[in-house]
């Protein structure tokens, strides 16, 4: 084990490739933020002593190695540095999903044993003394934003440059102890613990090593040849391995530059303000970009939609090939340079991705039709494949052999392989997790002896691109009533593709035939309203307009023609739906809180619903339990109308046995 972290150049733990990059980036920027309209930036070396500032002020508080140290907010600077100087006093950071309600942060905190919360805000500190009566273990908060806490009793209670003031003040007592703590830090001890998204039950504490992250966070960057001059975005949830992997893993290993927003409300202007150079998102943040696209062009004149559509039209012929470097006939290239001048450049640069050099999406499958139009676009976006489990990567596509329905091969150090039997997919690699933790039975359920994970996704490599492709969930794939493959991940993706439709859920499991649940996109169904002169009172009201449903309607029967030219789920058709009266949302418990489907917990919810789907009913009432944004709960009553949609015939309906 020792060896490895050798070969690593004794970088065994996040604080010491911290204070490497203070030695050789020290006056390059590492942190950037935007507040008040105004970036504000921290070179390494500056980073460097704020984070050993806030190490000494844990240590004031009493912070013992393997105590754990629960972070929350929105990115910032100073909240990925809590992580870090929670590491070099020996602690474990635990980051947590900032938009959680009271119930699911007291399991986390409890769960994980938490004595310390740095809190990003008066909302955040709200939520932890609400449930602080209920832990055993929280000893103290720490808060960044001072706004509003002047008159919150601070018994327990600290200011975050307060705690950096009281650490600074002891520095020259505490710095040979934590000197001692963070250079004892090897390769197998604990980097951070994330919490699962919990799509089937309670969340799980999964354990992290700095070997994990870092071996990692090494090889993906080698694959992509990311440099110390990348630039990045960071606004993903903190709780997220993703974000965790982006933000602090490769951050730390290349020394690049870590850029925070101002808020949700200013992203876009903040992304194109700092044009990322490696650019993550997941496939809701890529169709409500697509989305946002679709809605201007509606707006727009009838000459710019005229100069859109000839436009695109190239860019979806050989927009591709030309970033992948294939032949493409000189007429062609002429188009597309003109195409780049007049639409694809501009474009690029209001959705903040000018600059953009390697772009990645992963999380759940993305629809074709959404990848294809970014890569037409020249922008260089790719798949990959990948679990908190694994430390995020899998697989990854590498430049020039990208596809649309794969998710590439094995990240160097990632061994692969397929249950013959069952489909799942299994991989074993330096980024493998040490275990959940006090969850022995489902660490050795998930991960065996010898190292290999299960995924829980059924996949096959495909014969001709040697890639991994992904059906869906294990759990979730199964079969029609007469045999034939039932994958409603796949169905949900090619609707999602509308800009109008926003979430889908498929039923057919072991029945004769598919049904789904649809929610609207309020923004893009909004905006048709208006320009149609359609009054709307709420999401309820317009999600039941007959002219919204016949829209809907034929997308799915656009959708049941082109799976009806599909072999493998021409079962797949839907043949009926309806339009929900509510958006899934996470705090009702029917998303996570990376906004995945909780298929079981909707199909208990809406059984009523989806048995009037089934019985040929073409409305249902039905009364639905709702949460407010202040936890308080709630019902609103509907009346649902449910439709049939047209079904293709196919020329062999067992063709998938």
């Amino acid at each position: 084990m020792a060896s490895t972290a050798q070969a690593a150049g004794e970088l065994a733990s996040i604080p010491r490739i911290l204070a490497r990059n203070a030695a050789l980036y020290g006056d390059r920027p590492a942190y950037r933020e935007k507040d008040l309209g105004i970036w504000q930036a921290w070179t390494w070396a500056e980073a460097a002593a704020e984070i050993e500032a806030l190490a000494l002020g844990f240590m004031t508080l009493g912070a013992q190695p393997g105590d754990k140290i629960a972070i929350i907010g929105r990115n910032r600077p100073a909240l990925y540095w809590a992580m870090i100087s929670a590491q070099m006093v020996g602690a474990v950071p635990v980051p947590l999903y900032q938009d959680a309600v009271g119930e699911e942060i007291a399991f986390v905190l409890e769960h994980c044993e938490a004595r310390f919360v740095v809190a990003g805000d008066q909302e955040q500190v709200d939520k932890m003394v609400d449930v602080k009566d209920s832990l055993q273990h929280l000893d103290h908060i720490i808060y960044l934003d001072p706004r509003g806490l002047r008159k919150y009793d601070h018994q327990h209670l600290t200011a975050y440059t307060e705690l950096q003031d009281k650490g600074r003040a002891a520095r020259d007592e505490l710095r040979p102890e934590i000197k001692r703590r963070s250079d004892a830090l090897g390769y197998d001890d604990t980097c951070v613990m994330l919490y699962t998204s919990g799509t089937t039950g309670r969340p799980k504490g999964v354990v992290l090593s700095n070997r994990n992250i870092i071996e990692t966070a090494k090889n993906s960057a080698e694959f992509d040849h990311l440099r110390q001059s990348e630039e990045i975005l960071a606004y993903l949830p903190m709780a997220w391995v993703g974000d965790f992997i982006f933000s602090v893993g490769q951050a730390m290993w290349c020394g690049f530059c870590v850029n925070c927003p101002e808020s949700a409300d200013t992203m876009m202007t903040d992304m194109r303000e700092i044009g990322p150079t490696y650019y993550f998102a997941p496939p809701r943040v890529f169709e409500a970009k697509l989305t946002s696209v679709m809605i201007r062009m509606e707006d727009a004149g009838r000459f710019k939609r005229w100069l859109f559509k000839k436009y695109m039209a190239v860019a979806h012929r050989v927009g591709p090939a030309i970033l992948d470097g294939k032949p493409v006939s000189g007429g062609d290239r002429l188009a597309y340079r003109l195409g780049e001048i007049l639409v694809y450049g501009p474009l690029k640069n209001t959705l903040g991705l000018s600059r953009v050099r390697v772009g990645y999406t992963a999380g759940e499958a993305i629809g074709p039709e959404i990848f294809d139009f970014y890569r037409s676009l020249g922008i260089n976006l790719k798949q990959l494949y990948g679990q908190t489990e694994a430390s995020v990567f899998i697989t990854q596509q590498r430049d020039g052999e990208v596809f649309s329905d794969t998710v590439g091969t094995p990240t160097p150090g990632v061994e692969l392989r397929i249950d013959e039997a069952t489909r799942e997919v299994y991989y074993r690699s330096p980024g493998v997790f040490v275990e959940y933790y006090r969850n022995p039975e489902s660490t050795a359920s998930t991960k065996d002896a010898e190292g290999w994970v299960a995924t829980g996704d059924a996949g096959f490599i495909d014969p001709e691109s040697g890639h991994l492709r992904i059906i869906d969930r294990a759990k979730d794939v199964g079969e029609m009533a007469d045999g034939r493959l039932f994958a409603p991940k796949y169905v949900e993706n090619k609707l999602k593709f509308y800009p109008d439709i926003l979430e889908v859920v498929v039923f057919g499991n072991g029945r004769d035939r598919c049904t789904a649940f649809i929610n609207i996109d309020l923004t893009a169904v909004g905006n048709w309203a208006e320009r149609n002169n359609i009054a709307y009172g709420s999401y309820q009201e317009l999600a039941g307009h007959p002219k919204v449903l016949d829209t809907i309607q034929s997308h799915v029967e656009e959708v049941n023609a082109s799976l009806a030219n599909d072999p493998m789920l021409s079962g797949c058709q839907i043949h009926r739906f309806l339009v929900l009266h509510k958006e899934l949302d996470a705090d009702d418990g029917e998303l996570t809180r990376t906004r995945k489907v909780r298929r079981r917990i909707i199909e208990e919810k809406f059984a009523d619903l989806i048995a009037g789907l089934y019985d040929g009913s073409e409305k249902v009432s039905t009364v639905t339990e709702v949460t407010y944004e202040d936890g308080r709960k709630g019902a609103i009553s509907a009346t649902l109308e449910l439709r049939d949609a047209k079904v293709q015939p196919t020329e062999n309906r067992m063709a998938a046995e």
